[in-house]
C-alpha cells in the first residue's frame, strides 16, 4: 500500500484511543475541566456504567456562546499559551485534546453559560461532526453530556466491562478527586442513585470517612504538617510556637534515615523538607506552594493494624493531581518495612507539593504519568515523612 495522509475521521479516532480508553477516562477528563473552571460542585452522573451516559455537570465560571465551537476542537485550549508555558504547568488541562477526542468517539451534547453572559449555548456533536448549535437557558456552569460512547469503534466497545465494574472504576475516579478538593461538593449518581457525595466542608478526614468508613478513617494517621498540627492541638501549643517549630526543623537537618530495601551510600536520607496541609480548594489552578528545591508532603496513611491485600489503595497526588507512579507507590510500602505481613499493603491518601517546573506532565495523553528532575528527592520525601509517622504513631523505639 502507498504511503497515504489518514482521513480526518481515522486520525480522530486513532487520537481519541490515547485518551479514552473506557468511561471512566471520560470522567477523568471532564472533571478535571470543571476544577479548572473553578467549579465549587461537581455532579458525575450515569447509566449502564457510563456506557449509555455519562454527565458531568458544574457551577464553574462557564465558556462564552462564541467559543463554544472552538472548545471542541482539537488543540483548543484556554490554559495554554506558548510553549514556555509547559515548563509551568499549573492546571489539569493544557494539551487542548479531552473534549475532542471524547466527541470522535460518542454523541455529545455541551451546554455552557459563561458568568459574564444572561444567556448559555447548546452544542451537539455526533461522532466528531457539529449536528446543532444553538441558544440554552441554563445557570452559569457547564453540563457536558457524553451518551453511547464507542457507538462508531464497535472494537473499542467490546472491550468494555460489566456496568457494575465500568461504575466502579468512574466512582474511584471522582472519590480521588473529591480527596484533592475537599472544599468542593462532589455528587455521584449510578442509575438515578446517589451513590457518594461530599459536602465540601473542607476535611480530608471527612471524606475518608466517606470512603472508607468512620472506624477505617480512625485509624488513618497525620502525615507531615497535619501530623504536626495534629500534635500541636494535642500540646495545646500556639499557633506562633508551631510556625517556629516548623521554620526551625526546615533550616536544621534531621537524622538520616536508612532505605531499608537499598544498602548503598545513595540511600541515606537527606534532610526532609516538612509537609504543608493540602486541603484547601484552590480553584484558580494547580500552582504549588512549595519553594524551589523543596518537596512538600502531606496526607493520610493507614495504621499497621488496617491494610489490604494490593497497592491498590495507595494513591499519590502531585499539585492535587492524581498520578500513577511505581517508584514513589513503592516509596510508601518501603516506609513501612518489616512492619507489615508479608502479602499486606497500607492505604495512603498523599499529597505532594513541588515547583511545577520540577516536575513534567506532558508524559502521556491522560496525564497520569509524570517525570521528576530530582526523582530520589521526592522519594526520599514521600518514605522519609511516612516512616517517620508510621514509627510514632505505633510507638516502635528507634535508635539513636
Amino acid at each position: 500500500m502507498a504511503i497515504q495522509l489518514l482521513s480526518q475521521d481515522v486520525a480522530a479516532k486513532i487520537a481519541a484511543g490515547e485518551v479514552v480508553e473506557r468511561p471512566a477516562n471520560v470522567a477523568k477528563e471532564l472533571i478535571e475541566n470543571s476544577l479548572d473552571a473553578g467549579a465549587n460542585e461537581v455532579q458525575v452522573e450515569i447509566r449502564e456504567g457510563g456506557q449509555r451516559l455519562l454527565q458531568v455537570t458544574d457551577d464553574g465560571h462557564g465558556i462564552p456562546a462564541a467559543e463554544l465551537p472552538l472548545a471542541a476542537q482539537r488543540h483548543a485550549t484556554s490554559k495554554l499559551g506558548s510553549a514556555a508555558d509547559l515548563d509551568r504547568i499549573t492546571s489539569f488541562g493544557f494539551r487542548g485534546e479531552a473534549l475532542y477526542s471524547i466527541a470522535a468517539v460518542s454523541q455529545l451534547t455541551l451546554k455552557s453559560r459563561h458568568a459574564d453572559a444572561e444567556t448559555g449555548a447548546e452544542l451537539h456533536i455526533d461522532g466528531g461532526k457539529v449536528t446543532r448549535s444553538q441558544p440554552a437557558g441554563l445557570p452559569v456552569g457547564t453540563i457536558v453530556t457524553v451518551e453511547n460512547i464507542f457507538f462508531n469503534t464497535p472494537a473499542r466497545r467490546k472491550f468494555l466491562r460489566r456496568p457494575t465494574t465500568e461504575a466502579g472504576n468512574i466512582a474511584a475516579i471522582v472519590q480521588r478527586y473529591a480527596l484533592a478538593y475537599p472544599s468542593c461538593r462532589f455528587k455521584f449518581v449510578t442509575d438515578g442513585k446517589l451513590s457518594f457525595f461530599t459536602d465540601g466542608s473542607g476535611g480530608v478526614d471527612e471524606v475518608l470517612a466517606k470512603i472508607y468508613g468512620r472506624e477505617n478513617a480512625r485509624q488513618m494517621i497525620c502525615v507531615g504538617r497535619l501530623q504536626e498540627k495534629a500534635a500541636s492541638r494535642q500540646a495545646g501549643t500556639t499557633a506562633s510556637e508551631q510556625s517556629d517549630r516548623f521554620s526551625q526543623r526546615e533550616r536544621q537537618p534531621e537524622k538520616e534515615e536508612v532505605d531499608f530495601m537499598s544498602g548503598s551510600a545513595d540511600s541515606r536520607r537527606a534532610p526532609s523538607p516538612q509537609a504543608a496541609g493540602n486541603a484547601a480548594h484552590r480553584p484558580a489552578g494547580l500552582a504549588s506552594s512549595a519553594s524551589p528545591g523543596g518537596v512538600l508532603v502531606s496526607g493520610y496513611v493507614s495504621s499497621i493494624s488496617l491494610t489490604r491485600p494490593t497497592r491498590a489503595q495507595i494513591n499519590i497526588f502531585i499539585n492535587r493531581r492524581y498520578v500513577e507512579d511505581r517508584s514513589l507507590t513503592h516509596a510508601v510500602v518501603q516506609a513501612y518495612h518489616t512492619l507489615l505481613p508479608v502479602g499486606r499493603f497500607p492505604l495512603a491518601v498523599l499529597f505532594l507539593e513541588l515547583d511545577p517546573s520540577e516536575v513534567d506532565v506532558n508524559v502521556h495523553p491522560r496525564k497520569t504519568e509524570v517525570r521528576f528532575v530530582d526523582s530520589n528527592k521526592v522519594f526520599r520525601a514521600v518514605q522519609g515523612s511516612v516512616r517517620r509517622a508510621v514509627i510514632e504513631s505505633a510507638g516502635v523505639p528507634t535508635v539513636d
